[in-house]
């Protein structure tokens, strides 16, 4: 569900929790998917500069702008859960954004996924900004 609000506010820049409650009517998600996915977006749109910062310095050779809208929206949910979502393991986050690239990007969304997603986690860890998370690192591919 977070996926799918934050690819339309690419497209359709707008109110988040209003597009939320749209997409999450249409769809029919369930409480506890709805409720888990809202935090989510709302953490994306209200961290967005961050995260595209941290996106940026991991990301040789590609400006954001460039990147795909949909690889975009995964790293930003991904960044998010690596820096926000403490009982998320770093290695769990990663493998998601990996997944969901495999199943809805294009054919080389995953791998660009976990390039950039692991160098985010080496700046991360580097700084030490992965706060209480186990450190087990991130996925090879």
């Amino acid at each position: 569900m977070a996926i799918q609000v934050l690819f339309h506010l690419e497209f359709s820049p707008g109110d988040s929790e209003e597009v939320f409650d749209l997409i999450c009517d249409n769809f029919h998600a369930r409480e506890p998917i709805r409720s888990f996915a809202k935090t989510l977006v709302v953490g994306v749109c209200e961290n967005k500069e961050d995260l595209d910062r941290l996106i940026t310095r991991a990301s040789k050779n590609w400006r954001l702008e460039r990147m795909p809208r949909l690889d975009r929206c995964i790293l930003r949910l991904a960044v998010l859960e690596l820096l926000n979502m403490e009982d998320i393991p770093p290695k769990v986050s990663i493998d998601e954004a990996v997944e969901l690239g495999k199943r809805y990007g294009a054919e080389d969304s995953s791998s660009f996924i976990n390039g950039v997603l692991d160098k985010v986690y080496t700046i991360l860890a580097q700084e030490g900004r992965l706060k209480g998370k186990n450190e087990t690192g991130p996925i090879k591919e």
